[in-house]
């Protein structure tokens, strides 16, 4: 498994969202405290940056229609969407923040 270095733990706002670039994938990366969680950064419904969205309840809430994905499954908990977005693995080493592409789980 690959990780690549993306950002500093302190970039990401603790209990915010962080849009990034993996390469050409858009990621989300969602921090509590020295957590974070990395989900793909466009919403499965509306084709949006989730990034652009606000965290609350364990949920990103996409800010165009209100969708709201689980940061951990990347399962949709509130409709319109119905369709996961992947999650990625995250790495945290000392202070940076490391995400592998590499799909996790069954998203």
């Amino acid at each position: 498994m690959t990780y690549v270095k993306v950002c500093s733990l302190e970039d990401i706002p603790d209990g915010g969202v962080l849009g990034v670039e993996v390469g050409d994938t858009p990621v989300a990366l969602v921090r509590h405290g020295r957590e974070v969680n990395a989900l793909h950064d466009v919403c499965s419904h509306a084709e949006v940056r989730l990034s652009e969205g606000d965290v609350y309840d364990g949920a990103l809430e996409c800010w165009l229609h209100g969708s709201c994905f689980d940061i951990r499954t990347g399962k949709p908990t509130g409709p319109p969407a119905t369709r996961p977005v992947p999650v990625y693995r995250v790495k945290i080493d000392g202070d940076d923040v490391l995400v592998s592409l590499d799909i996790d789980g069954d998203s």
